[in-house]
């Protein structure tokens, strides 16, 4: 090919390429103003995400509409828990502990055993001497906050606080009511393999082995049980008042090392229920005579009433 011949083809070839990127940019250019938000156009696109915040108040408005009238009638508000610990001790005979699950599924037992542990002078409390720690801070809270705590490493416990500096009540032992099925999972989940299958009455009957049952775990420390949604106690319709006799108070268990401490007869339990941890028969035969042991500090206990709760028979 001749030089003008060449010239013109450069020429042609230059045109059309500076052609070609012209139309990628008139078409990147189109491209971007399609896909710009306007200000306005922007703040839907984030309505329309969910914040956190937005997530976890749907979730409780989810939670929230489990409640029924029933419920809300026979749940014990932070009044009932405006007691001093050994009073509160046996008021919790006969209630109700109830753990709603994740999904919906309640759990429920009957408290049969409590011990009262009322800091201060008592050795035998975590509050002892009014120590306090990250671990006992539920213990100092109002009446009514949960306080659960481990044990060996692996088992935990469940306590609410009562009136009184770093006073508390251990629930020891329940009757299981309803969802034994759910119950049994969660205990074999914890058990060797090849074990016995538990008789209804061991489900619970253990401060470890009632938060087992219930699958109550250490973050429902602190919380409020005259008003969390997940976990509360409540009156049962079927039961009736019970007669002081058939409320045993016996010593408290597995703190023989705190001396005198461990003589005090702030354990309580219903008389005759099998669902109790352990049997005291010389407390029982003193609750039948009438020589109920008697050793409570005047700042811990008000006048029994008699309004505790056993099942109706």
């Amino acid at each position: 090919m001749d030089r003008p011949g060449m010239m013109a083809a450069r020429k042609r070839k230059m045109l059309a390429l500076a052609a070609a990127t012209s139309e990628q940019t008139v078409s990147l250019n189109k491209h971007n103003k399609d896909t710009e938000l306007k200000p306005k156009d922007s703040q839907t696109a984030l309505k329309k995400q969910p914040s956190q915040c937005e997530n976890a108040q749907s979730a409780e408005a989810e939670r929230s509409c489990y409640f029924t009238g029933n419920e809300q009638q026979h749940r014990l508000g932070e009044d009932f828990f405006k007691q001093p610990c050994i009073s509160l001790a046996k008021a919790f005979l006969g209630k109700v502990l109830v753990h709603r699950c994740a999904d919906g599924t309640e759990l429920r037992g009957r408290i049969v055993e409590t011990e009262a542990y009322l800091g201060g002078e008592d050795k035998a409390s975590h509050s002892a001497g009014g120590k306090r720690t990250e671990r006992n801070t539920a213990m100092f809270m109002k009446p009514g906050t949960i306080y659960v705590y481990p044990i060996y490493g692996i088992y935990l416990c469940m306590n609410v606080s009562s009136e009184g500096e770093g006073a508390a009540v251990l629930l020891r032992s329940l009757e299981p009511l309803q969802g034994q099925a759910v119950m049994r999972q969660l205990r074999a989940a914890r058990r060797k393999e090849g074990a016995r299958q538990l008789k209804e009455k061991e489900l619970c009957n253990g401060p470890s082995k009632l938060c087992q049952a219930l699958n109550i775990p250490r973050c429902f420390d602190r919380r409020d049980l005259a008003s969390d949604p997940d976990v509360w106690l409540e009156n049962d319709p079927d039961t009736s008042p019970a007669k002081p006799q058939d409320i045993v108070s016996a010593p408290r268990i597995g703190i023989e090392s705190h001396g005198e401490w461990a003589k005090k007869p702030w354990r309580f339990y219903l008389r005759g229920h099998p669902s109790v941890s352990v049997v005291n028969k010389e407390a029982e035969r003193q609750t039948l005579s009438g020589n109920v042991m008697n050793d409570l500090s005047p700042h811990a206990v008000k006048p029994d009433t008699g309004q505790h709760n056993v099942k109706r028979t």
